[in-house]
Order: C-alpha cells, then sequence, then structure tokens
C-alpha cells in the first residue's frame, strides 16, 4: 500500500493542532481513518515529523552469494534433479537446511528453466479399435 503524501499529512497535522478539532471531524474532513489521524499524531509528537517511514526491505534470503553459486553449478550438472534432491545435495555440502519452498524461490531468482521433454506426436494407430 502507498504511504499518504507528505502534503496531506502536514494538512492533517495542521488541522488537528487548531483548538477544538476532533480527530473523527479531522478525519472526515480529509477522507482518511481515525487511526490514521492517531498514529499520525503520535508519530509526530515522538519523532518531531509527520513523514512516512521508508519501506522496509524484507526478509534477507536465506541462501547468500556463495550457496546460490553452489545451487547453480548442481543445476548445470543436474539439471532435472527433484527440489528435494536439491535440498538434501545443499544441506550434504554444509549450505543451509531450507525447505522445499525457499529452494524453489532461490531456483526462480537464478531464471533457471525446467528442462523439458521433446514433444513427440501422438502414435499413428487409433486406440480402441
Amino acid at each position: 500500500m502507498k504511504a499518504y503524501s507528505l502534503d496531506l499529512r502536514e494538512r492533517v497535522a495542521a488541522a488537528s493542532a487548531q483548538p477544538g478539532r476532533t480527530m473523527p471531524a479531522v478525519a472526515a474532513q480529509f477522507s482518511v481513518s481515525v487511526s490514521f489521524v492517531e498514529k499520525l499524531l503520535h508519530r509526530q509528537r515522538t519523532t518531531g515529523s509527520v513523514a512516512a517511514l521508508p519501506p522496509h526491505p524484507g526478509p534477507a534470503p536465506e541462501l547468500d552469494a556463495a550457496a546460490r553459486n553452489e545451487l547453480r553449478a548442481c543445476l548445470r550438472q543436474e539439471p532435472d534433479a527433484t527440489l528435494a534432491e536439491l535440498c538434501t545435495w545443499l544441506a550434504a555440502i554444509g549450505g543451509p537446511a531450507v525447505s522445499q519452498s525457499t529452494l524453489w524461490r532461490a531456483v526462480q531468482a537464478l531464471d533457471w528453466r525446467r528442462k523439458k521433454r521433446a514433444f513427440t506426436p501422438l502414435s499413428a494407430t487409433p486406440s480402441g479399435s
């Protein structure tokens, strides 16, 4: 979800500072929730700023660069290995023990495509006759 603009935040804080203005009235005036006004005023009191926090980058990947390079080498050597086999192999070389879901995300991040068999046409012999 995108953060409210700094301009809107400053106008909400200025309107809340006027004497006799209630939080629900300010929230209705600017079409925001009462909880947003409460959090904005709390942030202004504690930090002195109404600016939004920078976005959080999320959790760090469980496989470091060395483990990803090892995974890439294993995929080149064994392109049709299953995720379970890759998890076992990664743990055997001293890498982190990760789930198959985590390993799948790492394989996707490497932009690795599954090896697919070539198309073979159907048999010319009708079946069921």
